[in-house]
């Protein structure tokens, strides 16, 4: 690399107080020192997703909360201007699709996090009308007509239970139902010339069935005759092949074409990850594969036509979330992010091979520099079992510095913490909290043996593990050892609580952010719509209506809160469909019988994650209140 010595000089000239500082600061103390952010800081951040092509490729559409809530946006790809197109200060609005040809909008909403989604329509005039407006009724988009003259949609209108497949006529929005679901099955894809669909039917939490049924003349084929995992990836659109991603056979996923006349199976795809999706591109030019390796997605794009491999610039720690093709085939829109900055939209250009970014998502009063990138570490558990987590360490810990930290869960079961951005978690290390995100056994992607180790046994040996990760932190020279404490939401939200009631003297301190703390309730309590779903849950935690219940009644947290010892604290929506309010309040009333010191925080508006940037500045700045009390002054 060749520097030119007068700009050195100039930066030196200029920066030599601020870099002479520096270096003292470092050679005094052997560490950095960052700036620290408060939560409002945090959470001027921008979140972005979505990124579909308007009808001449000028624009991507696209949802974004700079408003406060979500809202739908234009990115004019030349410029990097965006408009804001929706202006909701309730609800939040996600982009769905340009209707073809013109440009009015899709997008979806539901009320309060409910979860009962509608597809809306706006016109160019900024006119809206609810596409799916049945009163208990949720809808998703399914894709367009070959033609482009129709949309195809999933709704539960007719059963609350079970979504049927419809097509709606974009001139008159008038709908025909072309396959009704009487048999709790997930309707993945259809073929262009509307015959084949794809149907799957969950077996358990890791197995599936996955048929083909013509729908001309009802005939049915079962491609998951061998137990595993199985997904759609679509049809050709020739109508000749069937794409689908499984494990049978293997420990990791892979993805398999399926001739529909012949029977024949060839492998495509596969490595030593899983394979999470594919696709092709409208002319099937492209075919996108992307891999769960370690925590972060990383992408394949093979042209078909030139039997090659599409490479564009690496962005540094860069993990690609999505992407999209424009239908000449010419642009893909890449949705990428890092563990120190949130998802930024890209435009790759096919011809020019420019790469080109959109958005600037991290607050400019934030310097990058002061943020953790996440490292992936492992850890042997109690018997032996190494466990992969995501660790941040915070900048300034020594061992004269020492942090306190936190064990931190995911969602699930079943779920996976990975390496992308979260301002929560940097808003926490910014305060001096170390966080080893645990991927507990049964997370997913390391594998189906690895993902079943819970199943029928949750709150024991994956808790366990939590508690082993802590034992890791212990062995870290910079870390406090006596405060330590547990965090999550969702499922982790229960590892939490049971951490808290069952190994009490384990963690100083609990946050749990809308966690399971009766497994009664809950599982009798899930949504209508998780019906096709119901069966395979209880498989891997247990039927409440069997003598399962008395296994649950011992895990269930709220049972037991006289068990509990130290602070907890508690963050809940008041319209959560899948954790009930009730659930919160009853594990609070608890542990307040019990005089334990409690912090419970309630969010009118919100349901199963918090959506609404005043809310999570609220509740999640005072978490770290919470820990400032509880945890880092304790003692």
């Amino acid at each position: 690399m060749i520097i030119n010595k007068h700009k050195l000089n100039f930066f030196l000239k200029t920066h030599l107080a601020s870099f002479t500082a520096l270096l003292f600061m470092v050679a005094c103390t052997g560490t950095y020192t960052p700036t620290k952010y408060s939560i409002k800081q945090f959470y001027q951040n921008n979140r972005i997703g979505g990124g579909t092509f308007s009808n001449d490729e000028t624009k991507l559409l696209v949802s974004s909360d700079e408003s406060g809530i979500f809202n739908v946006y234009e990115i004019d790809i030349a410029s990097g201007e965006k408009t804001q197109k929706t202006f909701s200060e309730k609800e939040s609005f996600f982009a769905i699709d340009y209707l073809p040809g013109t440009n009015q909008i899709l997008y979806s909403a539901d009320k309060g996090g409910n979860e009962l989604n509608h597809i809306f329509i706006m016109n160019e005039d900024g006119v809206t009308t609810d596409l799916t407006s049945g009163e208990n009724e949720k809808a998703s988009f399914s894709g367009w007509s070959k033609d482009k003259k129709s949309m195809y949609y999933v709704s539960n209108k007719r059963n609350s239970q079970f979504f049927d497949f419809y097509k709606m006529n974009i001139d008159n929005w008038e709908s025909e139902m072309l396959y009704q679901n009487d048999n709790g099955i997930n309707i993945s894809n259809m073929s262009e010339d509307e015959i084949w669909f794809a149907f799957s039917q969950s077996v358990t939490t890791s197995e599936n069935k996955l048929f083909l049924t013509n729908r001309i003349d009802n005939s049915t084929i079962e491609l998951s005759e061998e137990p595993g995992s199985y997904s759609s990836s679509g049809f050709s659109k020739d109508n000749k092949y069937f794409f689908f991603i499984t494990d049978k056979g293997k420990e990791f996923s892979y993805l398999v074409k399926y001739e529909i006349d012949t029977g024949e199976e060839e492998v495509l795809f596969q490595t030593n990850w899983d394979v999470i999706y594919s696709y092709l591109s409208e002319n099937e030019k492209y075919r996108v594969i992307a891999i769960n390796e370690d925590g972060k997605n990383t992408l394949f794009i093979k042209d078909l036509f030139n039997n090659s491999d599409v490479y564009f610039p690496e962005i540094p720690d860069g993990d690609i979330k999505g992407a999209s093709f424009s239908e000449s085939e010419n642009k893909i829109r890449l949705t990428i992010g890092t563990s120190k900055s949130p998802n930024n939209i890209y435009v790759y250009d096919m011809i020019s091979k420019e790469l080109k970014k959109l958005t600037k998502t991290l607050n400019p009063e934030i310097n990058a520099d002061d943020l953790v990138s996440a490292e992936v570490v492992r850890y042997p558990s109690f018997d032996g079992l190494e466990i992969p987590a995501i660790y941040y360490k915070p900048l300034n810990a020594t061992k004269k510095n020492k942090s306190p930290a936190l064990v931190w869960v995911h969602g699930g079961p079943g779920g996976q913490s990975r390496t992308g951005y979260f301002s929560l978690i940097q808003y926490l290390v910014n305060h001096g909290y170390a966080i080893l995100a645990v991927n507990n056994r049964g997370s997913s992607g390391y594998g189906k043996t690895f993902y079943k180790m819970d199943d029928l046994n949750h709150g024991d040996k994956d808790l366990k593990d939590c508690i082993w990760g802590k034992k890791w932190l212990q062995t870290q020279d910079y870390i406090d050892a006596n405060k330590i404490g547990i965090i999550g939401g969702s499922y982790g939200g229960y590892m939490t609580m049971a951490a808290m009631t069952f190994t009490p003297d384990e963690f100083k301190v609990g946050v749990n952010i809308f966690g399971v703390t009766n497994w009664l309730r809950t599982l009798k309590s899930i949504p209508p719509y998780w019906e096709s779903f119901r069966n395979a849950l209880y498989k891997e935690m247990g039927d409440p209506t069997t003598a399962d219940s008395v296994r649950l009644y011992d895990i269930s947290p709220v049972f037991h809160a006289h068990r509990v010892k130290n602070p907890v604290m508690v963050l809940q929506g008041a319209n959560d469909p899948r954790v009930l309010k009730i659930e919160s309040d009853e594990i609070v009333e608890g542990l307040v019988a019990n005089g334990i010191p409690v912090e419970y925080v309630v969010f009118d508006d919100e349901g199963h994650g918090f959506r609404k940037k005043e809310n999570e500045i609220e509740g999640y700045g005072k978490i770290l209140t919470f820990l400032q009390t509880y945890l880092k002054r304790e003692g």
